[in-house]
């Protein structure tokens, strides 16, 4: 079986403890409005064997230390599950910790017998209003909230990653109401605000695509920061 791959990343730091390999699997079942990779939403790929990919990760196992491993990026990897067990049980074998970075917007068997597998879940609960996730992000709330569910029952960890829009998401209560939901899990180790960015509009200007976010300011350092004191 082979992979839809967009792209690799052989250090990255931001997509998981210590470091990592990050993998970025071809396409997505959403729409949002920020999304920060089109391009590996609606671009081109090639496909890879787990095999191969695990051959790559391998080179770089030295970095990893006992943090650090592979991360499964996109797009949307869940799409991409049957495929991805496969490689998980690679990684397994030779001894990489593995992550999954979703919007938990997809739930099957594949998917199911992929989190036994899978150290931890980086996944994005983008907004806390049912009415604007469908609007700006392509599904309902409880898709994301029910993945959740099941990383607590499997008593996996997770970090949550929420995106910071100006004006459509940042408001105190918002925050409130993400931490009031976060608190009701043992499974969650780690929130990340992630401030909104427009440094991906030239990938949609590039390939025809409007940016649908365009209208919105980028989120400043001094509204995460006062952000976090609330989480905090």
């Amino acid at each position: 079986m082979n992979g839809r791959i967009h792209s690799f990343q052989s250090l990255g730091t931001l997509d998981g403890p210590g470091i990592r390999y990050v993998v970025f699997m071809h396409g997505c079942n959403l729409h949002c409005g920020y999304c920060h990779n089109i391009d590996v939403c609606k671009g081109d790929y090639k496909e890879y064997s787990a095999d191969e990919i695990v051959g790559r990760a391998v080179r770089y196992k030295d970095y990893f230390s006992d943090e650090g491993g592979i991360t499964i990026s996109g797009g949307e990897p869940l799409l991409q599950a049957e495929f991805l067990n496969e490689l998980f049980d690679l990684c397994e074998d030779n001894g990489i910790k593995t992550c999954i970075d979703t919007s938990g917007s997809l739930w099957n068997e594949e998917i199911n017998k992929l989190l036994d597998k899978t150290d931890l879940v980086l996944l994005d609960i983008k907004m806390t209003d049912d009415e604007l996730y469908q609007k700006h992000i392509g599904c309902p709330i409880d898709k994301p909230l029910n993945f959740l569910n099941k990383i607590q029952e499997k008593g996996k960890k997770c970090w949550i990653r929420y995106v910071v829009v100006q004006g459509l998401n940042d408001s105190e209560d918002e925050i409130r109401r993400l931490k009031k939901l976060c608190d009701l899990y043992n499974c969650i180790d780690k929130i990340e605000l992630l401030p909104f960015k427009k440094i991906c509009k030239t990938k949609y200007d590039e390939m025809g695509i409007e940016f649908p976010f365009d209208k919105y300011s980028e989120t400043s350092k001094e509204t995460i920061d006062r952000l976090y004191e609330i989480l905090r």
